[in-house]
């Protein structure tokens, strides 16, 4: 990727001076919506090790890399939208097009939690489609 490339999340940045700073482990993602953003860009980059780094230890045993893994290959990610966030509050809407061409949104209000100098996410509640 160019440095030149908007980033997935949807934040108008570059990926370089956006998410890729927090997957490629130069920097710690300071706030709970810049880890959620970073998340959302290891789902479209299929980086399941990035997800489960970034998952609260207390139940990241909850969660498997393999199926982490099949779900962010098996479709594609079109766009982020942040509905409203907080310290450690995101509420998102992730759209994304399954293997049979069919597009869902995956509506989230996530939680998360900072330990010492590193976010974690914690928890999800979801929401049905529209």
């Amino acid at each position: 990727m160019t440095e030149s490339k908007l980033c997935y999340c949807g934040s108008e940045m570059t990926y370089e001076n956006c998410c890729g700073r927090f997957l490629s482990a130069k920097e710690k993602p300071t706030t709970a919506i810049e880890l959620m953003r970073s998340r959302y860009s290891a789902y479209v980059l299929a980086n399941a090790k990035y997800i489960i780094d970034t998952t609260h230890p207390k139940v990241r045993y909850q969660h498997s890399k393999k199926a982490i893994l099949q779900w962010a290959k098996d479709n594609v990610w079109l766009k982020l939208e942040i509905v409203s966030s907080g310290e450690s509050q995101v509420v998102f809407k992730a759209f994304f097009m399954d293997q049979q061409g069919v597009e869902h949104e995956h509506y989230e209000n996530s939680l998360f939690e900072k330990l010492g100098d590193q976010w974690y996410y914690v928890s999800g509640t979801f929401k049905d489609e529209n």
